[in-house]
């Protein structure tokens, strides 16, 4: 199993843990700039099966892929905990820089390849949906939490100044279209950390 730093909650006796940057200098720079640190540890039971479990760093959900060739997976930056080792974590840039500028959901992503289990952190609850060629659904900003590689995405500005000024939404909404899964999260961390702001001191 290979994880992210810090992410192993416990494990059997037999477990052996590696630090590596797992690909070289290349991929490990691309992991960096997808909000994953530059090492990642891998775990290899010895002398039989072991067991080992991954907590997540927000309360969430943590939620399950079989990845294969041709169904790769699509994930919010720094969502990535742990996978098999011939699962591939990568960059996912923005094909239209609209969208990723504006989107709210940030213009470089991760992308899950290859073939294995894959484990991913949803912030909150998760709402899955299937969208059809030709259906799509408008997002808010940062409820996107992930969505198959055959899913595309472009932004939509909020009709009506009244409603860009004063409705709370921002300017922007994210617009997701298919066909493939599409993963929301009722929980974006920092929405979260919008609201308890409020609650310290000066606001800080």
């Amino acid at each position: 199993m290979i994880t992210e730093r810090g992410s192993m909650s416990w494990m059997s006796p037999n477990m052996r843990m590696e630090t590596s940057s797992n690909g070289g200098v290349g991929k490990a720079l691309g992991r960096m700039f997808a909000g994953e640190a530059i090492f990642q540890n891998i775990y290899t039971a010895q002398g039989g099966p072991g067991m080992i479990a991954f907590a997540s760093s927000f309360p969430g959900s943590i939620r399950m892929f079989e990845i294969e060739p041709g169904r790769d997976l699509i994930v919010q930056k720094s969502a990535f905990l742990a996978s098999e080792a011939g699962v591939e974590l990568s960059v996912h840039f923005r094909k239209k820089l609209g969208a990723g500028l504006f989107g709210g959901e940030g213009f470089i992503m991760q992308k899950l390849s290859g073939r294995g289990k894959a484990f991913i952190e949803i912030d909150g609850h998760v709402v899955e949906y299937t969208l059809q060629q030709g259906q799509s659904i408008v997002v808010d900003t940062g409820y996107l939490a992930a969505m198959d590689a055959t899913c595309s995405m472009d932004i939509q500005t909020v009709p009506g100044v009244k409603n860009m000024l004063f409705g709370g939404e921002g300017i922007f909404n994210t617009v997701i279209s298919g066909p493939g899964r599409v993963l929301l999260q009722t929980m974006p961390i920092s929405n979260v950390a919008s609201v308890l702001r409020g609650f310290f001191p000066n606001g800080k």
